[in-house]
């Protein structure tokens, strides 16, 4: 559920492969089947955070994280940024184009579940090229060069503080903002998105192959587990939320999704009573290619001209 695709995929097809393997067995008999059985709960229960938070996949994403000036940008900033039960998340701010229709607009970036900030900034650059916008990119708790270990309560954390700091800074206190999610990204941009969108600030929402909750998605990717679900305690309700956002939404969906079936963001958008709410297929888009169809970028722009002139409007 990310944009690392090689080793991230590889990481989730041994997962299956492992659950396939442990399904083969439960046809044997009785005594030997209920020991397999109860060793894929304990697995499912007790090693979800380490299936569902890749942080260390690939290799090095924990210690080797590029920075923007490797990627041309020039006005940007690393920050460390301190959440209220004690870690340090690592972040980029990088500016835009200065005086464009678009430099009072912020996106508030979250990434899929493997890698780091860093493997996303070519992301940003046609990002940026594309809506002539800022981007605010924070780290995960226990990704990248963020302190911590990652788990659904600590992720939510991490997104209030991500807000709550382009709020209080004097830079981008009057900034529109616009949250945008890849994957797990997603589910952690509706939850920021539900709990505060009542202060007007947020302008809109971007959604990119992101899941009902975790709940649902384990019949996709571990077939043998799907009995099992209710096991799952890193919920990510996703489904239950979006109703109640009110902000113009995004979805942007990649129709050979092999990860997250495309149902999944379908059923998203059906959910969603959002004032506006626009829907992007991506044709040949799988989960972690999707931001090379064509059209990807050019619908993220016009979605932000829409919203930032109705907004002015207002």
């Amino acid at each position: 559920m990310s944009t690392s695709p090689s080793a991230s995929n590889a990481f989730l097809d041994q997962t299956v492969s492992l659950m396939s393997s442990v399904a083969g067995y439960m046809r044997v008999p009785a005594i030997v089947s209920t020991g397999v059985a109860v060793l894929l709960t304990a697995l499912l229960y007790f090693k979800q955070k380490a299936l569902i938070y890749p942080s260390h996949v690939p290799a090095n994403s924990r210690t080797d994280v590029p920075r923007p000036s490797q990627y041309g940008f020039k006005d940007y900033e690393e920050l460390i940024i301190p959440t209220k039960d004690g870690e340090k998340l690592s972040a980029f701010y990088i500016r835009g184009p200065r005086g464009g229709k678009n430099s009072k607009v912020t996106v508030l970036f979250w990434h899929g579940n493997a890698g780091n900030c860093g493997h996303r900034l070519g992301l940003v650059r046609m990002l940026i090229a594309a809506a002539g916008c800022n981007v605010f990119m924070v780290e995960y708790r226990g990704y990248g060069l963020s302190t911590g270990q990652p788990d659904e309560s600590g992720l939510n954390i991490d997104a209030q503080t991500a807000i709550d700091y382009l709020r209080d800074r004097a830079e981008t206190r009057d900034h529109k903002i616009v949250v945008y999610g890849q994957s797990l990204g997603g589910a952690v941009g509706i939850r920021l998105v539900a709990k505060n969108q009542g202060k007007g600030d947020i302008a809109g929402l971007i959604l990119e192959n992101t899941f009902l909750s975790m709940r649902k998605l384990i019949p996709s990717i571990m077939p043998p587990a799907k009995y099992l679900s209710f096991l799952c305690h890193q919920v990510w309700p996703s489904d239950t939320l979006i109703p109640s956002i009110k902000v113009p939404t995004l979805f942007l969906s990649g129709l050979q999704d092999e990860i997250v079936p495309p149902i999944h963001m379908k059923r998203l958008y059906d959910l969603s009573k959002a004032p506006i709410k626009v829907w992007k297929p991506l044709p040949g888009g799988d989960h972690n290619s999707s931001v090379l169809e064509e059209g990807y970028f050019e619908a993220i722009a016009e979605f932000i001209n829409r919203i930032v002139a109705d907004s002015e409007k207002q």
